[in-house]
């Protein structure tokens, strides 16, 4: 952690942390799916892999995001209560979570499916 003690983190620096760091996953993840889908794609150069990395994070993002402000934003105002913060916060991580199951599951499958053939 960049020479931080773990111990020396407020609890919002902590979830901000943790937050980066499901990101990351979800955005490895869907490279590694996009790189075990396009293995037999030679052609596809790096800028276009990458660009199709990023709009599927970016596709991502927009939807968790509309997924969970239906779901916890009853009277959109200017500021959140706390219990709509907490419900957003549990939401995303929620999301995160099946993103990252759902996506090692289907590189999974996949790989198992070119070993076959």
């Amino acid at each position: 952690m960049d020479g931080i003690a773990a111990g020396s983190l407020s609890g919002s620096q902590k979830d901000e942390l943790m937050d980066q760091v499901k990101q990351q996953i979800a955005v490895a993840n869907a490279q590694e799916l996009l790189t075990v889908s396009s293995d037999s794609l030679d052609h596809v150069t790096p800028k276009i892999s990458f660009r199709i990395a990023f709009n599927m994070f970016k596709l991502f993002f927009q939807k968790m995001t509309e997924k969970c402000f239906k779901k916890c934003i009853n009277k959109p105002g200017t500021t959140l209560d706390s219990s709509e913060q907490k419900c957003v916060a549990m939401c995303m991580d929620r999301y995160m979570d099946s993103w990252n199951l759902v996506s090692r599951a289907y590189s999974s499958r996949l790989q198992k499916e070119r070993h076959r053939l």
